[in-house]
C-alpha cells in the first residue's frame, strides 16, 4: 500500500513545527500498514484522520531540543499494546482502553485520544498522568496541540 502524504498534513507539519526533526516514512514496508494498523484494526480502532496524515508524512516526530510530538507508528502499537496487557497496570490504573497513547511528555505522562465504542470520534488530545491516573483534555486537535506543546503554552 502506498500512502503519500496529503498536502495539508505537510503543510500542517511544517507550519505549526518549523524546527521539526521529521523521522523518515519507510518507503518499503511502510510503518503505518506493518505494525500499527493492523493492530489497532484487530481492536476495531481507526486511527484519526490528522494522525494518520502526520504518520504519513513522518514516522514521529521529535521538536526542538528533542520534543516528541508524536510516536512513530510501531511505538504506538506497542506502547498502547503494552498498556492494555500488563497484568500490574490492571491493578494500578484505570483500564487504558478507552484511550489511544501517541506521545508522551518525557516525564512519564502521555498523551492520548479518547475511544468510546472502539471509535476515537473526537479529535480532541488529552493527558495522562501517571502519578494520579487522571485524564485531562489538553488541545481541541492534533495540530493545536503540536502548537500549543512546541509553544510552551501547553505544559503537564
Amino acid at each position: 500500500m502506498d500512502i503519500t502524504p496529503s498536502t495539508r498534513g505537510s503543510a500542517c507539519l511544517d507550519k505549526c513545527v518549523p524546527s521539526l526533526e521529521k523521522r523518515p516514512v519507510r518507503a518499503a514496508v511502510c510503518a503505518l500498514t506493518s505494525a500499527c494498523l493492523p493492530w489497532l484494526e484487530s481492536l476495531g480502532i481507526s486511527l484519526p484522520p490528522e494522525l494518520r496524515e502526520a504518520l504519513a508524512e513522518s514516522d514521529g516526530a521529535v521538536g526542538e531540543h528533542g520534543l516528541g510530538l508524536f510516536w512513530p507508528s510501531e511505538r504506538i502499537a506497542e506502547d498502547n499494546l503494552t498498556f492494555r496487557s500488563n497484568p500490574d497496570f490492571r491493578h494500578l490504573y484505570v483500564p487504558f482502553d478507552p484511550l489511544l497513547f501517541c506521545a508522551d511528555a518525557f516525564n512519564g505522562d502521555q498523551f492520548a485520544y479518547s475511544i468510546c465504542g472502539g471509535v476515537i470520534s473526537r479529535a480532541d488530545i488529552f493527558v495522562w498522568n501517571h502519578e494520579d491516573d487522571s485524564r485531562t483534555w489538553v488541545a481541541p486537535f492534533l495540530t493545536r496541540y503540536f502548537e500549543w506543546w512546541t509553544s510552551g503554552e501547553l505544559k503537564v
